[in-house]
């Protein structure tokens, strides 16, 4: 059948089942192809309708119920994917709950009939009226995925070279498509899986529906390019015109006027500011997204030209108690772009409307039936002053009149005690309607108070990471600081070390027999290590310092208050001779004598200190050797005629025994 006959290049598809089920083998549909002023007719099968979708390319298939294209969920994802891209699938009907489509034709004066070919026109007229939903399963972002078109299998040095080739060729097409969504100026999110030569594939998740993206699906060769929309976790529905919905209007008037628009759910729909628009063409403007339910401004009092737009639409009215802060008005409109100043104010003005009236439209969500347009409701409510439930039953009264044959009948008069009955009902209603919001407000407040909660316990944990933080900075700053302090530490000991090696090495120079290095006039000259007190931990550290070695000419510059075991530590180091200022303890000069250790008083030695070492004279150090040896002779001579003596005065004591005995 041909389609495009005449009037709009854009061709409504309506769609309803002429017999059979959808869920058997073969059903077949009534279609309608409606391209503005002009009808085309026939009776499909399935595979044959998608055949007439893929090569027409509609902008709208139309029908009553979605599920009578697809038997389930899964199978009408799989239909929504194989549409065009351009094409949508509409129920003119409503969304979760649609409603009887002889009631929405008779809303919208479409002509209806009972037989499938006049449903199928009645929902075709009725999507080029932009009446009904659009059905959704995906969401505005796509997955691009470039990968290998052939598999790279198994083989030797020839094989390797082969998998190069292609994994080169995914890396060059990779980058052509990144170019190219560059240059379309899209937002995108990279990950590629690097291989041997290049990539063996990379996938692009692109902010945009694949007709926005400038890379189609393709296979050639080595390559293979995949566009695929990601899938939402369910079916959404979204109206064709949101410009047949009540909206809430903030509207800041001035030499530039802004103008915000936003729906029932708070959600922003548009914004708009011009220095040179009327009054009239705003108005214009503002028909075209909607009806207007409430006006607002963010002043007290409203404006008299803000009043003039709410006269001008029969809305309600909000103002604040006092003119909205300029902090307050860029806090709330933080998440919606605009372009300045006038348009934030007019932001502000709706959203704190919205704020403002936000529960009493969820209890009126609540309670609105689902055949029930919510936003008449709505807007009965706020510009009239009624109930909800006077409204509901108003309106399901029309409901009910509009299904009558056309038969009327006058309704009798009641009776004061019925009228009084009526009255009394009806006052319960309300006080029941005013108990049911009070209740909703105070688990609004419950909620309100659990929320703020919730933010005071996230606060707090962000106090405490942020505490957590700064000490771990006070504890990085502090172990920078004893480093630092400890690199010092070490430049200093190792210049005090570097000193001490060169005095060490002058030290060496005297302490060897071959004084080809040293001055005639040292020749003379003997080494001297000195050690300040005579105990053992003294006498560690001089040795720690310098090195203490058999022979050396030890120097004690305190020889008093020595112990056996300081002695004994010197002893082991088997000097050639101890010089001394002090007088040593018995048990030292016991010990030294006892290892034929020499020692003698420093007393007549000329001692030359260079820094912590000291030179002495050869000829002094042997003149306190030869003395120290003549006492040691003296000392021996003393011993033995001690010993002769005790050796006599034991056979004395023997004999006299013998003696007194015999």
């Amino acid at each position: 059948m041909s389609t495009r006959t005449s009037a709009l290049d854009a061709v409504v598809f309506g769609v309803d089942v002429q017999s059979g089920d959808v869920r058997g083998d073969a059903p077949s549909y009534a279609l309608v192809a409606f391209d503005g002023e002009h009808l085309d007719r026939d009776v499909v099968s399935l595979r044959k309708l998608r055949r007439l979708i893929e090569r027409e390319e509609p902008e709208v298939v139309a029908t009553d119920n979605m599920y009578e294209l697809a038997p389930d969920k899964d199978a009408l994802v799989h239909f929504l994917r194989e549409l065009p891209t351009e094409t949508k699938l509409v129920q003119v009907t409503g969304a979760e709950r649609p409603e009887p489509l002889s009631r929405v034709a008779k809303r919208h004066d479409v002509p209806y009939g009972k037989e499938p070919m006049k449903e199928a026109e009645a929902a075709a007229r009725l999507a080029a009226a932009n009446v009904g939903y659009e059905v959704s399963a995906f969401t505005n972002t796509t997955r691009v995925k470039v990968s290998r078109g052939r598999s790279t299998g198994k083989g030797g040095w020839s094989q390797d070279r082969y998998t190069r080739r292609i994994h080169g060729n995914v890396k060059r097409a990779t980058r052509e498509v990144e170019s190219e969504l560059r240059d379309a100026a899209l937002e995108f999110e990279r990950d590629v899986t690097e291989k041997y030569g290049g990539f063996s594939q990379a996938i692009f998740t692109v902010e945009a529906t694949p007709a926005e993206i400038p890379v189609s699906a393709r296979r050639t060769g080595d390559i293979r390019i995949e566009i695929e929309r990601e899938q939402r976790d369910g079916i959404e529905f979204r109206p064709l015109a949101k410009r047949r919905d009540f909206v809430i209007v903030g509207i800041d008037p001035g030499t530039t006027t802004a103008v915000a628009v936003l729906d029932l759910d708070g959600e922003v729909l548009d914004v708009h500011s011009t220095r040179t628009a009327d009054t009239a063409d705003i108005i214009e403007w503002l028909i075209e997204r909607g009806r207007p339910l409430l006006v607002a401004a963010d002043v007290q009092p409203m404006p008299e030209t803000v009043e003039k737009f709410r006269r001008s639409f029969d809305a309600a009215g909000w103002a604040p108690d006092h003119d909205l802060p300029v902090d307050g008005k860029k806090h709330r409109a933080r998440e919606v772009a605009y372009d300045n100043d006038h348009e934030r104010d007019a932001l502000a003005a709706a959203l704190y409307a919205f704020d403002h009236h936000q529960d009493q439209f969820e209890r009126i969500a609540r309670k609105v039936p689902p055949r029930i347009d919510r936003g008449e409701v709505t807007a009965r409510v706020l510009t009239g002053e009624e109930s909800v439930e006077s409204v509901l039953r108003e309106m399901q009264d029309d409901d009910g009149g509009d299904e009558e044959s056309g038969t009327t009948h006058e309704p009798r008069e009641l009776t004061a005690e019925e009228k009084e009955i009526k009255r009394l009902r009806e006052r319960v209603d309300r006080l029941e309607s005013h108990v049911s919001d009070l209740k909703e407000t105070l688990e609004a407040k419950e909620a309100e108070i659990e929320s703020y909660e919730e933010e005071l316990s996230a606060a707090r944990r962000r106090e405490r990471q942020e505490a957590r933080e700064r000490r771990e900075v006070t504890r990085v700053q502090r172990e920078n600081e004893r480093l630092e302090r400890e690199l010092e530490e070490a430049r200093e000991a190792n210049e005090t070390l570097s000193g001490k090696l060169e005095r060490l090495k002058e030290l060496w120079k005297l302490d060897h027999s071959n004084f080809a290095d040293v001055a005639s006039e040292n020749a003379d000259l003997v080494p001297v290590k000195p050690v300040e007190q005579f105990t053992t931990a003294a006498i560690e550290a001089a040795h720690e310092a310098f090195g203490l070695a058999e022979d050396d000419v030890i120097l004690l510059r305190d020889a008093s208050g020595a112990g056996k075991s300081s002695a004994e530590r010197l002893a082991d180091v088997n000097p050639r001779v101890v010089l001394k200022h002090g007088t040593l303890s018995d048990q030292a000069r016991a010990v030294l004598h006892d290892h034929e250790i020499p020692y003698g008083s420093v007393e007549g030695v000329d001692i030359q200190e260079i820094d912590e070492l000291a030179v002495a004279r050869e000829s002094a150090v042997e003149a306190v050797l030869d003395d120290w040896h003549d006492r040691a002779a003296e000392r021996r001579k003393e011993e033995n005629a001690s010993m002769v003596d005790d050796l006599i005065s034991e056979h004395r004591a023997e004999r006299r025994k013998e003696q007194r005995s015999g």
